[in-house]
């Protein structure tokens, strides 16, 4: 379960990111559903891509890891931290994939 829960926060906050980029900017929406898919990609590929970056592998690191004194954190292990810090990350991923895929969507219907 607890390696559920960040996969879930990546996919909820990216998709929430890809909705509110298409909401602002109109001519990149894909509409709620192509928004969401969109977003929800974004949010996981962008907290992947944090992991590997260094100085950004903490914040978004293991969201089930133990805490640094070695006491397991609150909520059942999960490091709430981490958690936060891949939420900001899946929204904004989310946004900028969305925001991607709608400059192309707009570029091919303008061809």
């Amino acid at each position: 379960m607890e390696a559920i829960v960040p996969l879930l926060v990546q996919l909820i906050a990216g998709g929430a990111g890809g909705n509110v980029i298409g909401q602002v900017i109109k001519s990149l929406n894909l509409g709620p559903v192509g928004n969401s898919i969109a977003g929800a990609i974004g949010g996981l590929a962008a907290t992947w891509l944090a992991t590997k970056i260094p100085g950004l592998d903490g914040l978004v690191g293991m969201a089930s890891t133990a805490a640094a004194d070695g006491t397991t954190a609150a909520a059942g292990g999960l490091n709430g931290g981490a958690l936060a810090g891949q939420a900001v990350t899946g929204l904004v991923g989310g946004g900028i994939l969305t925001a991607i895929a709608g400059v192309i969507k707009s570029s091919m219907a303008k061809a």
